[in-house]
């Protein structure tokens, strides 16, 4: 097919999309389809879907077909849409606050003033971390079931840097990891970034599909597993503690690295133990204070086991030589003091209440949730499509953020996952009110 006989044939169904003569949800001819209407041949026709798909028009779905996507939605959403338009109500991103904590960090500014440590605070830092700050943050993970030694803890600016610090000390462009079909779209945007291939493991419901990933380390040169055990994001389940066992005879037979994503560990109490606790000579595990204390708190922690210690602190001067070392202090001292331990309980408290109330109010519709998260995931109706759920709701001034950024795998589902712990209880209420509305309006 001559080039622009093709290339007239994307721009005109592209003009179609745009104009809204071709609506959002419009099933499009199947390729097969499309290839006799036209005269084209297959792989032709393919070519033009894949290149709509490229362009962000169509969404094609394994066993459904191609559909029109809403184009007005913002692309990436759940990743790329940060910064929510004023008077939007944000259901997308989880910055949870309790009240107080202004005047916290005010106190402990005072009180870094007044100490004798200021010059140290203002010079390099070693990579990893003074030891008796690593110390610190080994004594808080104790306390979350995970004992380890000071010099195998890794201070890191936030649990994203740890993340990005754990692969570039693992992994070389091309490995193999396994993940959820669901799972954090800032590891997909390292994957990415970083050029590993994220193999997808079946969801169930309480963790991945564990004999999908020993059928995977067969078959692949698996590397490293990403895993969150404990309060998944997005789907909230917490891992038995037979699945995790199971999980780490798996990653010994097959020589896995494992990932060990706790960001919202700590909302969940009376839990199995980390898998890093179950398999300490091969997990990196990492976490932080931006949801336990704040968002702008960019401290975070990799425990990791000693021989990987070297090759992480190289990343971690590699791509920030230190963590800040104001940021740092005012962290360790909020452990020290019970500070760290106070928020948390108060957000235990504060997600449960948010939970308990979205429970009430989208009562009837399939909710998947766990009652101490944040956040909450809304499979919806076989014929419902997310991109115009989620464009319903943004006419309704709420934000939401749609599977796709959460998806690894080609099946993507149309779900909705709602972030809980943005918002006041009483502008939360009624934006899951009208959440219920606008869902059930597409059934």
């Amino acid at each position: 097919m001559p080039r622009s006989r093709y290339k007239a044939l994307v721009d005109a169904f592209a003009a179609h999309i745009r104009s809204g003569r071709l609506s959002p949800g419009t099933r499009l001819p199947t390729h097969r389809q499309l290839a006799a209407e036209q005269g084209l041949a297959l792989v032709t026709a393919s070519r033009v879907y894949a290149e709509l798909e490229a362009m962000g028009l169509v969404s094609g779905e394994t066993g459904r077909g191609t559909f029109v996507r809403e184009v007005s939605l913002p692309p990436g959403l759940g990743v790329d849409q940060q910064d929510v338009e004023a008077g939007m109500i944000d259901l997308n991103f989880n910055y949870p606050s309790v009240p107080g904590q202004a005047e916290l960090l005010r106190t402990a500014l005072r009180q870094l003033a007044l100490s004798g440590d200021l010059e140290a605070l203002l010079r390099y830092q070693p990579h990893g971390g003074r030891l008796h700050e690593r110390a610190v943050m080994a004594r808080h993970l104790a306390n979350r079931g995970l004992e380890v030694a000071a010099q195998q803890v890794l201070i890191v600016n936030g649990a994203q840097h740890g993340l990005a610090v754990a692969m570039m000390a693992l992994l070389q462009p091309g490995d193999v990891v396994a993940a959820d079909a669901l799972t954090y779209p800032g590891f997909k945007v390292l994957a990415e970034a970083l050029r590993v291939e994220l193999v997808a493991i079946p969801c169930g419901a309480t963790g991945p599909d564990l004999a999908a990933l020993e059928r995977l380390c067969r078959e692949r040169p698996v590397r490293v597993l990403y895993t969150m055990p404990t309060l998944h994001n997005p789907l909230g389940w917490v891992m038995p503690i037979e699945q995790r066992e199971r999980l780490v005879a798996i990653a010994r037979r097959h020589e896995l690295r494992i990932i060990e994503d706790a960001a919202y560990a700590f909302l969940a109490e009376g839990t199995p133990p980390p898998v890093a606790a179950l398999a300490p000579e091969r997990t990196v595990y990492v976490s932080g204070f931006s949801k336990s204390v704040a968002t702008g708190l960019r401290v975070g922690f990799v425990a990791a086991p000693a021989s990987l210690v070297p090759a992480l602190e190289r990343t971690i001067r590699a791509t920030a030589w230190n963590t800040a070392g104001v940021l740092t202090a005012i962290a360790c001292g909020w452990v020290e003091d019970g500070t760290v331990a106070r928020l948390e309980s108060q957000k235990r408290e504060d997600a449960r209440a948010r939970q308990a109330l979205a429970g009430e109010l989208l009562a009837g519709l399939p909710v998947v949730r766990h009652p101490d998260s944040y956040f909450l995931w809304l499979p919806l109706a076989e014929d419902a499509r997310a991109d115009q759920v989620a464009m319903a709701l943004m006419r309704e001034q709420i934000s939401v953020s749609t599977a796709e950024p959460f998806a690894i795998s080609l099946h993507v589902p149309h779900a909705l996952r709602l972030a809980l712990g943005s918002v006041e209880i009483p502008v939360l209420q009624g934006a899951l009110a009208r959440v219920k509305s606008v869902v059930e309006a597409h059934l």
